[in-house]
């Protein structure tokens, strides 16, 4: 999500963030979500300022924690989500997914599948004419999108 050396956290990590609803419907089923990164926690709460999150968000800086889970390797950093039991003292993983596992946490993917457009991106079985780009590459933090130009794109409702 955030390494120690980036400038800001993964644009796509941070869609999935945006997506994460209230804890307290977790929390009332004695379950907790945080999100672990390199990154010193001194930036991750600069970033947690600038993107107006409330969540539970810890430093994994100079520990082998990303390693030992395989989210950093050495090609680089990975995202990924883990699932733990703690009983007693003891903490056990029992899930694990990556790459385009973690897409169903990030809600926003499920919406565009619903919707006439979809994603508009190139992998989708879309009419000829219909606007498509590469995945992924559309995507940014919530701050950095330029909404004016969207509602001039094919498919944008604007309500008067």
């Amino acid at each position: 999500m955030y390494a120690f050396d980036w400038k800001a956290g993964c644009d796509g990590c941070s869609w999935v963030a945006d997506a994460m609803t209230h804890s307290a419907h977790l929390q009332a089923r004695d379950t907790s979500r945080v999100m672990v990164s390199r990154a010193p926690l001194e930036k991750i709460n600069q970033y947690k300022t600038r993107m107006g999150w409330a969540i539970h968000w810890y430093s994994s800086f100079e520990s082998d924690f990303n390693y030992d889970f395989g989210v950093t390797t050495a090609e680089g950093e990975r995202h990924g989500a883990s699932v733990f039991l703690r009983d007693g003292y003891d903490i056990y993983r029992t899930y694990f997914t990556g790459a385009r596992g973690v897409e169903y946490l990030g809600s926003f993917w499920t919406y565009l599948d619903l919707t006439p457009y979809g994603r508009l991106e190139t992998w989708e079985d879309s009419p000829e004419g219909w606007p498509q780009t590469k995945p992924y590459v559309w995507n940014r933090r919530h701050d950095e999108y330029d909404i004016s130009a969207s509602r001039s794109s094919p498919g944008w409702l604007q309500l008067q």
